[in-house]
């Protein structure tokens, strides 16, 4: 009589036994860590054990929990810039640049905010693909380490920013001529001139530089714009005098004279433009006057004569009026 019950109690307990496995087993799928109770610096330990042995992941978890269990401890500090370096590290750059800002916006005055803005630049940077493709992370990149070098000019990170930066404006620079000759290929010669301008005028420190005056010097001449094309010949040979660019250009300008204009022959004269036409330019109407078009002047009509001479005050043939617009004899 009991088997019947105590099987379904059985069952039931085991049931609510399961969700709690089952919620742990869907914290460890997202890589959370169970709440556990502990000091704060065996976990910070365990975090750094962790990172010193190469898992990133684990270590960057240990150290947010760090931050979790006590959020006003001297060590979460120091543990939420080292988890935003642990996922660094894991090249999860979306976690540690969210973590380095959490930083940021908490702790401006720190000493370690130059860190955290060098570890923001850092993973902008990491990020940075091919020319071939949007770059918008690489202006996100340039843009951090150029904040970095404003507030912090002095310091080491400073420094290797400023390197990096080089390496940057470069990888723009060539995402620009990449542009330009795909337009100079399809010869939409304005839209190519665009870009190679942009590189001299923006990234004129780059490697690019003598590429793009040669390039101006291909889409000046196709353009018609032949004195533009020399000044741009003209600089690449000023700056860039031993360069291949330099000598293409130099026989480009030399394949595409200029046409002189032809001299006169002798006894040939430049015959003037006519003269432009004057134009009466109306007055306006007084106010309240309509606009009313002029009557046609009457047009003198050939006198019918009945024989003979007629001359110009003779009458008509029905009888002695005028012809009408003659004045009268």
């Amino acid at each position: 009589m009991r088997t019947p019950l105590f099987r379904p109690l059985t069952l039931g307990l085991l049931a609510a036994l399961a969700l709690p496995v089952a919620g742990c087993a869907r914290n460890s799928a997202k890589g959370d860590l169970p709440y556990v109770a502990r000091d704060v610096g065996t976990l910070y330990s365990a975090a750094k054990q962790r990172l010193d042995q190469g898992r990133y992941k684990e270590a960057a978890a240990l150290f947010d929990e760090v931050e979790r269990q006590h959020p006003y401890s001297v060590w979460a500090r120091r543990a939420q810039l080292m988890g935003a370096f642990s996922y660094y590290l894991n090249s999860d750059y979306t976690q540690a640049i969210q973590g380095a800002q959490r930083f940021l916006s908490v702790h401006p005055g720190n000493r370690d905010a130059p860190y955290a803005y060098y570890l923001v630049a850092m993973s902008y940077y990491e990020q940075i693909s091919d020319v071939s493709r949007d770059q918008k992370i690489t202006q996100q990149a340039q843009d951090a380490l150029g904040e970095l070098m404003r507030r912090y000019p002095n310091t080491r990170y400073a420094a290797d920013a400023r390197l990096k930066l080089d390496l940057v404006r470069d990888h723009l620079a060539g995402k620009e001529m990449e542009v330009g000759r795909f337009y100079e290929r399809r010869r939409q010669w304005l839209a190519a001139t665009l870009r190679f301008r942009r590189v001299i005028d923006q990234y004129q420190t780059t490697t690019h530089t003598p590429e793009a005056l040669m390039r101006l010097t291909e889409t000046y001449l196709a353009l018609g714009v032949r004195d533009e094309a020399r000044k741009a010949a003209a600089v690449l040979g000023a700056n860039y005098p031993g360069t291949d660019w330099y000598q293409r250009a130099y026989n480009l300008m030399g394949e595409y004279p200029a046409t002189p204009i032809a001299p006169l022959a002798p006894g040939e004269t430049v015959v003037p433009p006519p003269p432009r036409p004057q134009v009466e330019v109306l007055e306006p109407l007084p106010e309240g006057a309509s606009a009313k078009p002029a009557a046609p002047a009457p047009s003198p009509p050939t006198p019918t004569t009945t024989g003979g001479d007629n001359p110009a005050g003779a009458t008509g043939a029905t009888g002695g009026t005028p012809a009408p617009g003659l004045p009268p004899a």
